[in-house]
């Protein structure tokens, strides 16, 4: 006869310390199957089983007739911040028989390890929902609280209210049948005293960051910029975020600002027009022809060609199709252009050019050019234009795609340039600091003699008319030194930006002076990057 046990015969005690007993003294059960069997179909199937400590009973011949057969353990959290303290991540085990883990209980988990901002309680309430939803004794990771980077604030910015003789001349006329009429470049801009052309919005402060632990992360503020009224405007004295113009006029691009131009607008400039002399910005919708002048205190701006001209102008010089010039029995060249800002040129053959910055979108042959700032020979993207011949008089940084014939004719660069005259005042600066230095010395003798005297009257006027000749010699010296150190500074910088830069090929007989040195190429070079470094010209090639 077989005897059948049921496995709900078996009964199980949960203990004060949470332990799951089971008593055997009365009844042994078979094996550890049973018991794991009994377990599963009991109120403590969630608990935490021991199945080792079950085997090895069985295995074993132990006396113990109480067994711990399972642990009731209520739902954990553990809280890890992370290196850079931006997060800390809750690691949820869930319940196994015991107690859900309650939001309050989870928040002083949080305060216990430190935890100070970035807590949100979303965050604390998807991760103990997983209680709900994984299975007893799973684990699960999930962020309980997050840091914030600080943000940068913004510089100034300057909103145009209106287009500027600039935007217009990047905006050719479209023809009915799609193509571009690149002479045509429609109506002039024009603007009416009282117009608003520029809405500032000032510089942000930023907003700081923080860790978790509460570390406050500092922020940079925005550059803040003040708004510059050109000629022919004014801020607004209702609003001084506001740039309004004075004038009626073509609004011009200023650094900061804009200006109003009175415009002046001719056809062609040649015999019958004479030469242009004016006050505010001219416009030549033609050419301007051999031996004619253009000087404006604005802009000028050529649709057509310029042959052996002359044009000086304060503000930006565009010639949107070529200057052309030849070279003189006196050696000078017949197309002149000088601009106090930037020239803007198709391309150019035998021209003297001298301006801040020079940029020319085709190519340049046989010219002189004299740029205190950037010489750039082709597209602004990937400058890729040709420059031969003729000579670089100055230019900080020199940009093209092809330097320099395949004759290997010779050719001069000029790079920094202006660092002589800098070395020039250093030296004059250091000349007047001596002098100073020795009427310092002169007076410092006489004061000695006047402290001899035994007229205490005279004694006293001497050495306060001393004293304040003095004074005026220390403060000149002080002036000189701040001098130096800026001249000092001014070089420095000068040198570290000056650069040439060849995208294409810099050819054979290319003489390249930066500052005091001096570098001939006696071979073609590949896309490179020429420079002085520790006071020595580098060529730096290109890796693609």
């Amino acid at each position: 006869m077989t005897l059948v046990v049921e496995k709900e015969s078996l009964v199980f005690k949960l203990a004060h310390n949470g332990n799951v007993l089971l008593d055997i003294s009365e009844f042994a059960p078979p094996s550890a199957a049973f018991v794991l069997e009994a377990l599963e179909r009991s109120a403590f199937a969630e608990c935490k089983i021991d199945r080792d400590a079950i085997n090895a009973f069985f295995k074993s011949n132990s006396s113990e007739r109480i067994l711990v057969v399972a642990q009731k353990l209520d739902a954990t959290i553990s809280i890890t911040i992370s290196d850079d303290k931006m997060q800390a991540i809750g690691e949820l085990t869930t319940p196994q028989g015991g107690k859900l883990l309650s939001i309050d209980d989870a928040k002083k988990a949080l305060v216990k390890v430190g935890i100070a901002r970035g807590y949100k309680q979303v965050f604390l309430e998807q991760l103990l929902q997983k209680q709900f939803e994984l299975p007893a004794g799973s684990q699960c990771q999930g962020i309980v609280a997050q840091g914030r980077l600080p943000s940068d604030g913004k510089p100034t910015r300057f909103v145009s209210m209106v287009s500027t003789l600039k935007d217009r001349l990047t905006t050719p006329t479209l023809r009915e049948d799609g193509s571009v009429d690149m002479r045509d470049f429609g109506k002039l801009a024009s603007v009416e005293p009282g117009t608003v052309l520029i809405n500032q919005q000032p510089a942000t402060p930023g907003k700081a960051g923080f860790t978790v632990l509460g570390d406050v992360l500092p922020t940079k503020a925005g550059e803040s910029l003040p708004l510059v009224p050109g000629e022919g405007t004014e801020i607004s004295k209702t609003n001084p975020l506001e740039l309004v113009s004075t004038i009626a006029g073509v609004p011009v691009d200023i650094n900061n600002g804009m200006r109003v131009d009175d415009i002046f607008t001719i056809n062609n400039v040649n015999v019958k027009s004479g030469h242009i002399d004016f006050e505010g910005s001219v416009i030549v919708t033609g050419n301007v022809d051999p031996g004619m002048k253009i000087k404006a205190k604005g802009d000028i701006t050529v649709f057509g060609t310029v042959e052996s001209g002359e044009l000086i102008a304060k503000g930006d010089i565009t010639v949107k199709q070529g200057c052309i010039g030849h070279q003189k029995n006196d050696k000078s060249l017949s197309c002149i252009l000088i601009s106090n800002s930037n020239i803007y040129l198709s391309h150019t053959q035998y021209c003297y050019i001298e301006a801040n910055n020079i940029l020319i979108e085709r190519q340049a042959s046989h010219c002189e050019m004299k740029s205190s700032g950037l010489l750039q020979i082709g597209h602004p993207d990937l400058p890729k234009g040709k420059l031969f011949g003729g000579k670089v008089i100055d230019a900080t940084q020199l940009i093209a795609g092809e330097i320099g014939n395949e004759s290997g004719a010779k050719m001069i660069i000029n790079l920094a340039a202006s660092g002589a005259d800098i070395t020039k005042d250093t030296d004059d600066c250091f000349k007047d600091l001596a002098k100073t230095d020795e009427q310092l010395d002169t007076l410092q003798k006489a004061l000695e003699k006047a402290d001899l005297l035994k007229d205490l009257e005279q004694k006293r006027l001497l050495i306060e008319k001393i004293g304040a000749t003095q004074l005026h010699y220390c403060q000149q010296a002080e002036q000189l030194e701040q001098r130096l150190t800026a001249l000092e500074g001014g070089l420095l910088d000068l040198l570290k930006q000056t650069r040439l830069v060849v995208n294409s090929i810099l050819h054979a007989g290319v003489e390249i002076h930066i500052f005091n040195k001096v570098f001939k190429t006696t071979r073609n070079y590949p896309p490179s990057t020429v420079s002085l470094i520790e006071n020595k010209i580098e060529i730096d090639f290109k890796t693609s």
